[in-house]
């Protein structure tokens, strides 16, 4: 994922600058070259030797250095993307008002390359308004953010200001790197996981699907800057607090909830396992053990054909195909009979891993796509996008 790249990290003095040890191992081992600044009050926290032990690159955390080269330019220049984690107040406060005092924020100031801040303080700190007004100043000059996470902090206090999982700012660095906020202004509807149908109180049925699709989806189109809901049954992972989720259990509350958002939507990506049928009768109390049970099923409601039929000029609609065999010819036929921009096929052996491979599918495009799921559906929001500027 990041094979080769030049990633610069910036570790200021707050709590979190602990964490900041994971996010550089990851990274290294993902295939990154990550070089680490760190500041003053940072290396009262944690030793740089920590942090060059685990990149095996260079650490530094001094303005002048005799036996070293002009550092904030050299690394303003070495970089491919440079992310400041932890970010405090004071770093934010800084570079929004143009000042460079210190190699980090010098280093900021000189680069060309994407920056990108992921704060972490206490929460009236980050709710403070001039805060908030440095990071939307910020923000509308180019430079990224990262919301924090909700959460118990360090200081004792609950809320808004707690450093993001690792492996979600992995996946906004990626995102950084590779793609433009393209996005923004978009509001997109997507559905993940599977969707599960009562017998009695104690049993239900439902499907292998995990949801990992949807929900990178979901995390890729927001990263992207788009507005997304996402309309959720059961998944197999953790929902971003960040995104906007709905969960729902049965097919039918799935259907009511995405007929209820799919107006305010322009593009909607079905990518949820929705039950085709459930118990015709459900059982008030648990039905006891018997040598066999006839269980009587019904048809749910096509979610998928009953947006094909809604759908306007200026929406896109996507849905997802899972088949056994004949998986294209199939994909097809689904594609004309509920008026889809695109489908994407795939086999059931992928489901619920990490990696996939799909057939992207339109009236005129036929397209193999593979990769972590995150590498796939931002290929997926590529061509919807191309169909968009069409």
């Amino acid at each position: 994922m990041f094979q080769n790249k030049k990633i610069l990290l910036g570790v200021t003095g707050g709590i979190a600058a602990y964490k900041a040890v994971d996010l550089a191992s990851r990274l290294t081992k993902l295939g990154a070259e990550v070089y680490t600044i760190m500041t003053t009050n940072a290396c009262e926290l944690i030793s740089p030797v920590t942090f060059k032990s685990i990149t095996h690159q260079k650490v530094v955390t001094k303005m002048f250095d005799p036996n070293a080269d002009i550092e904030h330019i050299s690394l303003a220049d070495w970089a491919d993307i440079v992310i400041i984690a932890p970010a405090t107040a004071n770093i934010i406060g800084k570079v929004a008002h143009g000042i460079a005092d210190d190699l980090l924020s010098t280093t900021i100031m000189a680069t060309t390359a994407p920056v990108c801040f992921v704060p972490a303080m206490n929460i009236h700190m980050y709710e403070n308004p001039i805060v908030q007004e440095n990071v939307a100043n910020l923000t509308e000059h180019g430079y990224f953010f990262m919301e924090p996470e909700f959460g118990k902090l360090a200081c004792g206090y609950e809320g808004k200001g707690r450093f993001p999982k690792t492996q979600e700012i992995v996946y906004f660095l990626h995102t950084h790197l590779n793609y433009k906020r393209d996005l923004i202004g978009k509001k997109i509807l997507i559905t993940a996981g599977a969707s599960r149908e009562e017998i009695d109180p104690m049993r239900f049925i439902t499907n292998h699907s995990s949801g990992k699709m949807g929900i990178a989806l979901a995390r890729a189109a927001h990263f992207r800057g788009a507005e997304v809901t996402l309309i959720h049954s059961v998944v197999t992972e953790e929902i971003p607090e960040y995104l906007n989720a709905i969960k729902t259990i049965s097919a039918k509350e799935m259907y009511e909830a995405v007929l209820r958002e799919f107006p305010k939507n322009e593009i909607v990506i079905k990518a949820a396992a929705v039950a085709d049928y459930t118990p015709a009768i459900k059982a008030v109390q648990k039905i006891k053990k018997k040598d066999s049970l006839n269980l009587e099923l019904t048809g749910t409601k096509d979610i998928l054909a009953e947006l094909g039929k809604q759908k306007k000029a200026d929406q896109i609609l996507v849905g997802f195909a899972a088949e056994s065999e004949n998986i294209i010819q199939n994909a097809k036929e689904k594609l004309e009979k509920k008026n889809l921009d695109f489908i994407a096929a795939n086999d059931l052996s992928v489901s619920g891993k990490d990696n996939t491979e799909i057939i992207l599918l339109g009236k005129k495009t036929e397209l193999k796509l593979s990769g972590t799921k995150f590498e796939v559906a931002h290929q997926i929001l590529d061509q919807i996008l191309g169909k968009k500027s069409e």
